[in-house]
This record gives structure tokens, sequence and C-alpha cells, in this order.
């Protein structure tokens, strides 16, 4: 399979740096730029399509708006409430998923899944908030804290665009309709983009059980890619490709590539009633 133009999925991921310390909150930034628009409390809801405010080139795909998904992630073609995750590898979904789990809302003790444009730098921004949200059904003893950042850099060329997932806080990593219990086990949340075509990636700890916990083999909130923030992941996107890292692979990230693949592929089963 392709995967960023024909770069190995394992090259892709030792580009993923672990930082030798426990981010506390520092990752997720200008939360209050993004909270022009609020989901109101709910499961497995979407809004779009909602304006970016500048246009990307995604593979070739240009776009100029995104559906808002509540669980993790946004999608270009179309909204998505698919609650259990799937295999982002071969998917033909266009997708960032930011942390693509059950996310539910609708508990006392949850935050909102918030969203807007703004400018950082003086660049135009749109960004997605997950703040303090919660898991399926209502749970909220264990809270969730992530983001998404689109930033356009048509100053560089038409349609060139970054994008960061960054992570404070990660507690919970499954919905209890997702195979887990109290947040935790059974098929768990998935991180990483495709282009609905050939073009993917998934960073290491995808689909494997505590991987992306605080504290876990893959803990979100202390590594980092393409950045020198624990918690940020950075993704640059040029004549509408998503730029390899530079950074060079270390033998023991095609262990943790090899444990995120053997945990593909997409699960299907009947609506759940809330």
């Amino acid at each position: 399979m392709k995967i960023y133009n024909s770069i190995s999925a394992a090259l892709l991921a030792c580009g993923l740096m672990m930082a030798s310390t426990v981010a506390s909150a520092g990752a997720v930034h200008d939360t209050v730029k993004f909270t022009d628009s609020t989901l109101s409390a709910n499961d497995d809801d979407s809004v779009g399509p909602v304006a970016l405010g500048f246009n990307i080139n995604f593979f070739g795909l240009t776009s100029s708006s995104l559906f808002v998904n509540n669980n993790g992630n946004v999608t270009f073609d179309a909204a998505l409430g698919t609650y259990t995750p799937f295999g982002l590898q071969g998917t033909a979904r266009q997708i960032l998923a930011a942390y693509f789990a059950d996310v539910d809302t609708r508990g006392a003790s949850s935050g909102l899944t918030q969203y807007g444009q703004d400018l950082i730098n003086g660049r135009k921004v749109f960004g997605v908030n997950w703040i303090d949200v919660g898991y399926f059904s209502n749970g909220v003893d264990k809270l969730n804290t992530f983001q998404l950042i689109i930033t356009d850099r048509s100053d560089v060329g038409a349609g060139d665009f970054d994008f960061e997932f960054n992570y404070d806080k990660v507690l919970w990593e499954t919905g209890n309709a997702s195979g887990g219990a109290g947040g935790q086990g059974g098929n768990s949340a998935r991180v990483g983009w495709s282009n609905g075509n050939v073009n993917s990636f998934e960073l290491a700890g995808s689909a494997v059980n505590g991987a992306f916990l605080d504290g876990g083999a893959n803990a979100l909130v202390s590594g980092s890619l393409n950045s020198n923030v624990a918690g940020r992941y950075s993704f640059s996107v040029r004549n509408g490709s998503v730029q390899p890292p530079s950074t060079v692979p270390e033998p023991s990230s095609m262990l943790l590539v090899g444990l995120a693949l053997a945990g593909l592929g997409a699960v299907s089963r009947r609506r759940r009633s809330a």
C-alpha cells in the first residue's frame, strides 16, 4: 500500500520522537480562539460542512470546508458518526483523526466539542477543541483533552497547509459499546489521517490497548512528531502531499509500527441505542 507517497509506514512512524517527560498542560493552546461554535451535548453527532476560512489541497482534494465529528475527527467527504474506530490505512474516508474514539459529551461533567476560525501568528487557522470530554455511555470518571488545528500556509504555495494534533490529557481509549469497560480495552482509539485513497498514516499505538493513555507505551502526552513540544504532532502539506518526518529512524520504532499495523481493521456492528 502506498503511504506518504510510497515512503514506508515504518519510516514514517520512526519519526515519532518520545519526550523524556510527560507533558502537563501545554501542547493544547489558544483554545479560546476556537469557541465560536459548540456542538450541544451529544453522542456521535456531526456538523457541517463548516467553512475553514481558506482553501487546502490534500493530495489533490481541494477543500474550503469540512465536517466536525464529535468522535475526535474531521472529515472532508461527508459527516462521520462511526464510534468504533476503523483502520485509517486503506479507508475510503477523507479524514484527519486527532483521537478517533467514542466521545460522549452528555455526562454532566463532560466538556463540549467546540470549533472556529481565527488567526495565530498572523495566519488563518481553523481549530477544534475536545476539552475534558467523556466517553460512551455518559462516562465522566475519566476525561480527555485534545485538539486539532489546521493552519493556512498559502504564503508558501496555493493550497498548502499545516495541521497539528495536540494532547494534554488522555485517560480513556474506548467507549463501552466498542468492547471496552470503564473507558479502557476493546477497540481502542486511532490517531492519523487518510485522503480516502492510497495515502494514509496512523501513529504507532493506534488500536493497541493502553498505548495512548497517559503513562502508556505510546502515551500521546509525552510523544511528539515534528515538534519540540511534548504532546504535539505536526504535519506539513505542500503541493498536496504530507511531508515525511526528517528524523532518523530508531530500531525500537519498528516494533511499535508492527504493533500498530497488527491492530488494523474496521469493526462493524449494529447501531446501538443511546
